[in-house]
């Protein structure tokens, strides 16, 4: 995709008008995106089917009138729509049929006598090869055949029903108009009458007996009539485009996780893992209504089926690629590029490239190339060394599909335990289980007559024929809705569906069982090609070839990019994930992916370092023990030193050493200039090789010559060793360079070892044995797997704070609006604002510079829920977002009403923004403190605000809340000024100017660009939103809220979606970057680290997204409390009013300092504690400490003054 991008923004630019098609939603999603990142601007809009129609017409209507200069659409826009004048088309991935791209090219020229312009790009090799056919067949106007459906039966009830509600009619006329249609041209009058026995409620059994009839059918006359109804039914419920949903995925806890969509669970089973953004799941389990799933981390998975594919590859088009590479394969290479450049419009590096992959695919197979005369079925070992078998083919997916089934089902029968089992338009991937390292070819092959049966057997018992059967039970109105215009729930639907199910399977006659059946074999498989193709097999005109190869072969390489890709060239993957993705790649494939096959960022340096001290026998638990070991040892690491030997054995080196001398088992060479110890099995590979001068006495058995002896030496270093350079093999061995490059080159042509950039700190290319490899490969792999687990509360802990920046406070003329953009719309108590939450964040925090904020017009400050009395919860927002992220006061139920509060709104609606005496005066009334409690309920309630926080200061401070209110008394009483004197100020919380908070937000936004604002803001405080934390801020609509909004932006790439915390729900959504971020604090961060925050910091995740641990006290997020975080974990909870502290059972060692630090630096006045955990202060064993910190015994317990 990265290569893709910049050429299609140049065509876009170089165009007036451009359509951009792609196969699927979520392309279409991300490449729209990537796009407009790339140009700067909001070049393209995406366009599919899961867009709503209005904003569908939108983006076409922006797109005629020259406001959008392209669209990236799938199917949608492939019929039916006026596009106006489109210059061009582009074509990214090959179409998914011949009449699918001329209808799609089609778009452009849309004019009398204007030609229709498109560009075919291909996305890898093997998508070259099928792009090449259909455009090939494009250019000849080669379309598929068109197929219609054949004795639809739920079809046909609807139909009956609809004509009886017109008109009665005899059977046998009946049964002449259904004949007359071509879908029914065949049918048999038996399964007519079948179908009209259903319709008239003669059911197989009295367990239907809540099917109601449709029709009345007068067997003493033969005449159909409809029942009462029956004609409104046929219109509310007819039709016969499936009523679709998402089928719900949870954890066995009941966790949400996401959804999938039906076709996606029809397509999977128990035991396969798939994939929800970026995390692996495993099915456990499948119901009518709900996919049960459990972590797989690290594992591959397959996409949910509307991000993979679509319907699959028509025969026709598989049989012509298949024709078409034989065709290319027997012709002269100069022959075949003039073909391909002149006849059908290749560019001279794509047509090399194709004629290259087929090349290399012989080379590798041994001649052996798919075509529509030959299937290969390639056996090899992937790179962790797990053998897959590859069924290499050119007719698509509906064949492939029912084909793997029976094949699974066979693997299943014969060997005791199933095989994963794959396919895709280029054939089937069988992934074998451990213990089985073949299966005979004969297994894949089926009699004619018997493939279909074989797929029957397997079928009922696939979510798929539940789902078919049920869309086809709602067609016939079996199922029908209950209101026009309203569809029935869909869990409803399944669930009356799998009951006449569970009926309907102990009649294999039953029409609607026969129906779900024939749409299953017929419409979404391809079963007649399927017999077909086997009987070919059968007769030998198709051919067979097994071969084993080293590695996976180019086609195999394409076949496996479906699923093994698909981190590749989504670049929002979390490293972890992609690392894990491709060190399971095949080296060749890595290099077509990434443009590169360096290891180098792959391999983990612990399991390099580990697997090498395995190797070289250095690890304790493969130390040698007696001198039979030390025998081995020499034989299996050849010629050590004395340390070398004592370095690698438990025992004494010279006893064991002196032991093997004796015993004529070792003997003493010089090697490179060392002195050393060699088994005497090594004697001829030593002299012959290295010219080593060999001791007397050697027996004549072992200084006979050996072949390739320098060979032997190389391999064995390979084999002994981790990655390492031709350099380092001649120094150990004390032989030339060259030679040992040259013998290097043997064993690499020969796959014994390979050649590349393999270690992290390495600098220049290096060797490495193949079984070495995959063993770092694979515990690299191990590790990957690990890290990409869900991390802990503890890591979660140690996030945020760091996130937000309240791990310590940063300086800069920037830090404190920093600071402001991740807290914007936060609800914070005001009595923490400016003594906690923001000096943790800003050093050297100063009131003021908020002021300054304030009075500058760029920050607005909004109440959020009153505390108590004398404080309250308070939200800053940028002028700029406030619009956006303001709490909506339209839709608060409990709205402060009184008459002072109705009149204070209409002043201010009125005249606009007042200092308190116009308040004054506006109310009518003498009596300023019920007045400022009326005000100060609108703030709270987040109606009025101020252009200054000094009456926020004062208010949280009590002033004017404490003032007599009544008449008469004190200021509330004092007389009104005469004109042109001095007004009085009033008091402090009422100073400054207030206005409403619409007029100061004067833009109200919709409801989706809110959701979308209120989305984003999450993602910046929070860097991973989860259902819980996003409950604990108070969200309006919950998590709901939210939701589909994050879920669009997962599919266009915007975020990260997957299990990254343990125990905070399955839907989990992650900015970029911060999933890295979290990972590497999964161990913790600092040694020792300690953060002092506010219990209710928004940084502070233990009572919002994190339950408080297990503990005698009673945490809260209060304002006023404190909580040490001692490297993420709880270590001591101060209450408000500094008197009762818990410690969650944490040593006092990580938290009295912390504590201390709090009076030192200002944030407590004074500490007096009175209760530890419970008890009194000074019997806690934590007392002796607190008074080295400096703490003092008082009358009343422990206290510290500042």
């Amino acid at each position: 995709w990265p290569s893709i991008h910049p050429v299609l923004l140049d065509l876009i630019r170089a165009h007036r008008s451009t359509i951009v098609f792609v196969n699927n939603r979520r392309s279409a999603e991300r490449l729209a995106s990537r796009l407009n990142e790339l140009a700067g601007e909001d070049l393209v809009r995406a366009h599919h089917g899961s867009i709503a129609r209005e904003q569908r017409l939108e983006v076409e209507d922006a797109l005629k009138d020259g406001r959008l200069r392209g669209i990236v659409a799938t199917s949608s826009l492939e019929l039916g729509i006026d596009m106006g004048a489109v210059d061009l088309v582009a074509q990214v991935e090959a179409p998914p049929s011949v009449a699918g791209g001329l209808q799609r090219i089609g778009r452009a020229g849309h004019q009398v006598g204007a030609p229709s312009i498109g560009k075919l790009i291909p996305k890898y090799r093997g998508d070259l090869l099928q792009m090449t056919v259909v455009a090939e067949r494009m250019l000849g106007a080669d379309i598929e055949t068109t197929r219609y459906p054949r004795n639809p039966l739920d079809v046909l009830a609807q139909q009956l029903v609809a004509m009886s509600a017109v008109d009665e009619w005899r059977v046998e006329d009946l049964f002449d108009a259904v004949r007359r249609c071509a879908s029914f041209a065949e049918l048999s009058e038996d399964m007519f009458l079948a179908v009209l026995d259903m319709l008239a409620g003669r059911y197989p059994s009295d367990a239907f007996a809540e099917l109601r009839p449709r029709i009345v059918w007068d067997r003493a006359t033969n005449v159909v009539r409809a029942r009462e109804g029956a004609g409104r039914l046929a219109i509310v419920s007819g039709g016969t485009i499936p009523d679709r949903g998402l089928f719900g995925v949870f954890m066995p806890d009941g966790t949400r996780v996401g959804e999938l969509d039906e076709e996606c669970v029809y397509e999977s089973r128990r035991g396969e893992v798939i994939l929800l953004g970026a995390s692996a799941w495993r099915i456990e389990d499948i119901t009518r209504d709900r996919v049960v799933v459990v972590p797989a981390p690290g594992e591959h998975g397959k996409l949910p089926f509307w991000k993979a594919p679509g319907p699959g590859r028509p025969i026709e088009l598989g049989r012509a690629i298949g024709r078409f590479t034989r065709e290319l394969r027997s012709t002269r290479r100069g022959d075949a590029l003039r073909r391909l450049q002149e006849d059908i419009g290749l560019d001279e590096r794509a047509a090399r490239n194709l004629v290259a992959y087929i090349d290399e695919q012989a080379e590798a197979t041994g001649g052996a190339v798919p075509d529509d005369r030959t299937i290969v079925v390639e056996r090899f070992r992937d790179e962790l060394g797990d053998w897959r078998v590859c069924i290499l083919s050119p007719f698509g997916s509906r064949v492939h599909a029912p084909w793997a089934l029976a094949i699974e089902a066979r693997v299943q029968e014969r060997l005791g335990s199933g095989a994963q089992v794959l396919w895709s338009d280029d054939g089937i991937v069988l992934r074998l289980p451990e213990a089985v390292e073949r299966i005979p070819v004969e297994d894949l092959i089926f009699e004619p007559d018997q493939i279909e049966e074989a797929v029957v057997g397997v079928l009922p018992g696939t979510t798929m024929f539940a789902t078919v059967f049920r869309e086809v039970a709602a067609r016939a109105l079996l199922l029908p809705r209950r209101l026009p215009g309203r569809r029935t729930p869909l869990w409803q639907q399944r669930q009356r569906s799998a009951d006449l199910l569970g009926q309907a399977g102990r009649y294999p006659g039953f029409p609607m069982l026969l129906e779900t059946t024939r749409e299953c074999l017929r419409d979404l498989f391809d079963v007649p090609a399927l017999r077909e193709v086997m009987a070919d097999l059968r007769a030998r005109t198709t051919r067979l070839v097994a071969v084993e190869t080293d590695k996976a072969s180019p086609f195999s390489q394409s076949l496996l990019f479906s699923w093994i890709a698909v981190y590749m060239y989504e670049g929002d993957a979390p490293l972890a994930e992609r690392r894990a993705t491709a060190l399971s790649l095949d080296r060749d494939l890595l290099r077509e992916l990434l443009g590169t096959d360096e290891l180098r960022e792959l391999l983990d340096p612990r399991a390099l370092d580990e697997v090498e001290l395995e190797l070289q026998r250095l690890a304790a638990a493969r130390h040698a023990r007696r001198a039979d070991g030390v025998h081995d040892l020499l034989r299996g690491l050849g010629p050590l030193g004395h340390d070398e030997v004592q370095a690698r054995a438990d025992d004494d080196a010279d006893a064991l050493l002196a032991r093997v001398l004796e015993d004529g088992r070792a003997i003493r060479v010089r090697v490179a200039g060392e002195d050393r110890y060699a088994a005497v099995e090594d004697a001829a590979r030593l002299r012959d090789a290295l010219g080593v001068s060999l001791p007397l006495g050697v027996p004549g058995a072992f200084t006979a010559a050996v072949e390739r002896p320098l060979d032997d030496l190389v391999g064995r270093y390979a084999r002994t060793h981790g990655p390492c350079t031709t350099e380092e093999i001649a120094a150990r061995l004390g032989a030339g360079t060259d030679r040992v490059h040259e013998a290097l080159e043997r064993l690499q042509a020969e796959g014994r070892v390979v050649h590349g950039a393999f270690r992290p700190t390495g600098i220049e290319p290096e060797w490495c044995d193949v079984d070495v490899l995959r063993r770092i490969r694979a515990r690299s792999l191990a590790a990957l797997r690990r890290e990409v687990e869900p991390v802990g509360a503890a890591a979660l802990a140690r996030f945020l704070p760091a996130w937000q920046g309240a791990d310590r406070p940063r300086g800069g003329a920037d830090a404190l609006p920093e600071a402001i953009a991740r807290l914007q719309g936060a609800a914070i108590p005001a009595s923490i604002l400016e003594s906690d939450v923001l000096p943790a964040r800003v050093r050297g925090f100063r009131p003021a510079d908020l002021d300054a904020l304030c009075a500058s017009g760029d920050l607005v400050w909004v109440g959020a829920g009153a505390l108590g009395a004398t404080d309250g919860r308070v939200s800053l927002l940028f002028r700029d977002r406030a619009g956006l992220l303001a709490p909506s006061t339209a839709a608060l139920e409990d709205r402060p009403a009184g008459p002072l509060q109705d009149a204070i709104r209409e002043h201010l609606a009125t005249r606009g923004a007042s200092f308190w005496p116009d308040l004054v005066d506006g109310a009518g009334t003498a009596n300023e403190g019920v007045l400022l409690r009326a005000l100060w309920d609108l703030v709270w309630a987040g109606e009025v605000t101020n252009d200054t926080l000094a009456p926020l200061r004062a208010s949280i401070g009590g002033y004017g809340s404490r003032r007599r209110s009544t008449p008469g008394a004190g200021r509330g009483s004092a007389p009104r000024p005469r004109p042109g004197t001095l007004r009085r100020a009033g008091p402090p919380a009422g100073a400054g100017r207030w206005s409403l908070v619409t007029d100061v937000v004067r833009e109200v936004p919709g409801a989706t660009e809110r959701a979308h604002a209120l989305a984003g803001q999450l993602l910046d405080r929070h860097g991973v939103v989860t259902r819980e934390a996003t409950l604990a801020e108070g969200t309006p609509g919950g998590f709901a809220a939210v939701y589909p909004v994050l879920k669009l932006m997962e599919e266009a790439g915007a975020v990260r979606r997957g299990y990254f915390i343990a125990g905070l729900g399955g839907a989990q959504f992650a900015h970029p970057g911060a999933v890295d971020r979290l990972r590497t604090l999964r161990e913790g961060g600092d040694a020792g680290e300690v953060v002092t925050l506010a219990a209710a910091d928004p940084a502070q995740p233990y009572g919002a997204a994190l339950a408080w641990p297990e503990t005698t006290g009673r945490p809260s997020r209060s304002a006023g409390a404190y909580i040490v975080l001692a490297d993420g974990e709880p270590a001591a909870f101060l209450e408000r009013g500094a008197k009762t502290l818990v410690t969650f059972g944490a040593d006092a060692t990580r938290w009295a300092d912390a504590l201390a630090a709090l009076v030192k630096d200002g944030r407590v006045r004074r500490i007096e504690l009175r209760q530890i955990d419970g008890a009194a202060a000074g019997d806690h064993p934590a007392t002796p400490l607190l008074r080295e910190v400096g703490f003092t015994d008082g009358y009343r317990g422990l206290t510290l003054r500042g």
